[in-house]
């Protein structure tokens, strides 16, 4: 089951959010502030962060910097959900490393699509770094094979 943190503000929207995840069978956690949000994601270490971008004390983008700062919690896919629609905050939330960006209204389908699209990119990355590992170590083990041999034949001789 994915673990997803929900950080927001907006009681009301945390609560809608937290209720359609759990709906979707995924493990949900909310808080209320980025501080909060910060401390749980290093410690829980969610499959992915949903975060509005206007919070008291710490907001988003001040969340996203941290959390990218961390080596624990760098790749975890970032979704900010934000009423501020326009150019430069996207491109501001973008830049400083988010993966997506809901704007405010959104509909439920709208934020599941992100959720499964992002879930889904941060598994391939995986498998692409598994299969690289798995290569590198069958690499390892026929180096280690082949100069054992040749160590091997040479005291044969």
């Amino acid at each position: 089951m994915k673990k997803i943190l929900v950080i927001e503000d907006d009681q009301l929207i945390r609560d809608n959010i937290l209720k359609l995840l759990e709906l979707e069978n995924f493990d949900v956690v909310g808080v209320e502030d980025g501080y909060e949000g910060i401390l749980l994601a290093k410690e829980q270490i969610p499959d992915l962060i949903l975060c509005d971008v206007m919070m008291p004390n710490i907001n988003g983008y001040e969340v996203l910097t941290q959390l990218r700062c961390n080596p624990a919690t760098e790749t975890i896919p970032f979704i900010f959900i934000t009423a501020l629609a326009d150019k430069a905050n996207l491109r501001q939330g973008m830049e400083l490393g988010a993966d997506d960006y809901l704007f405010k209204p959104f509909m439920s389908d709208e934020l599941l699509k992100a959720i499964t699209t992002r879930l889904a990119k941060q598994a391939s990355v995986q498998r692409q770094a598994e299969q690289k590992m798995e290569s590198l170590r069958c690499k390892i083990i026929r180096s280690h094979y082949s100069n054992y041999s040749l160590h091997f034949s040479d005291s044969q001789s």
